[in-house]
């Protein structure tokens, strides 16, 4: 089993001294956050707590993924970063293809990109971006991203992109694991289709095993049950050794594992959340190993 450490809406000077915390009590990866704006008038809901209130991320500082992690990056040896999640639907595939290769390079190919649909209108309006089809776009933007991440020459011609010839450099010297977010039946599918993994973001114990089972259907539907599958999962499990078993039983590769309600404005002094880290790393991820 692999740990990743989760935090975020925090103060932006916290982040780093946690990386390296993080890597020295033996955590595998360290998610990032995304969000791009919070508008000031919106009836728009969240999807993942029960009344769909949003009004928690109101104010909350979030750092732009393809700039935080390099600057953690650059304080570690051996932490892997992993987006938790990109709204890639709203962004530029080029652009984007660029921002991706040019982090897992600087990181040494210890980066996970995580990517998925933004659920807020506003911010495909903000973005000049169609929000209807959004799915089906963001299905090219992976294969495009993919596509230029080989090194070579590539080009594109699809429904809603069409791509001359180009090629992009640097590239990683290992693919580049992208790893879809999402709990409706057309993220599993996506993520069973053409992902390297999927990524959960919380909710019922018997929900997460009924995602995980159809997450394996469809998987055998689609012929790569026999490839590598990473599967990213919070869940309460991960704070005990028989339940991080429960959670190797269902298949789950990661357990994202953080300290605070992450909906409540963040009061929690910086060396109380290292030592928090260094105390789940002594008596979890060590026993785990």
């Amino acid at each position: 089993m692999r740990f990743s450490f989760a935090e975020s809406m925090c103060d932006p000077a916290q982040y780093l001294p946690m990386a390296i915390e993080a890597e020295q009590s033996g955590w595998t990866s360290f998610c990032v956050p995304d969000s791009i704006c919070y508008p000031e008038v919106s009836d728009s809901k969240y999807p993942y707590t029960p009344d769909g209130n949003r009004e928690f991320l109101e104010g909350k500082p979030f750092i732009e993924p393809f700039s935080l992690i390099p600057a953690m990056a650059a304080v570690t040896q051996k932490l892997r970063f992993t987006t938790f999640v990109v709204k890639l639907a709203v962004r530029q595939p080029m652009l984007v293809a660029k921002q991706a290769a040019s982090v897992a390079v600087i990181t040494q190919n210890r980066f996970g990109f995580g990517v998925g649909l933004s659920p807020w209108p506003e911010d495909f309006r903000v973005t000049g971006t169609e929000w209807r089809q959004r799915g089906k776009r963001m299905d090219e933007m992976i294969e495009i991203i993919r596509g230029l991440m080989t090194g070579g020459f590539y080009e594109f011609h699809g429904q809603f992109y069409d791509l001359e010839s180009i090629k992009i450099c640097p590239v990683p010297t290992q693919p580049l694991p992208i790893l879809i977010g999402g709990h409706s039946d057309a993220a599993l599918k996506r993520a069973a289709r053409i992902g390297d993994g999927w990524m959960h973001a919380g909710g019922d114990a018997k929900d997460l095993e009924d995602y995980i089972a159809r997450l394996a259907e469809l998987r055998r539907e689609y012929g790569r049950e026999r490839e590598a599958f990473e599967i990213h999962v919070i869940s309460l499990d991960a704070y005990t050794l028989d339940g991080i078993k429960r959670l190797e039983d269902l298949a789950v590769t990661d357990c994202i594992v953080g300290f605070r309600n992450a909906y409540l404005t963040d009061t929690t002094p910086l060396q109380q959340k290292l030592d928090a880290i260094r105390q789940f790393g002594d008596n979890i991820i060590a026993k785990a190993s």
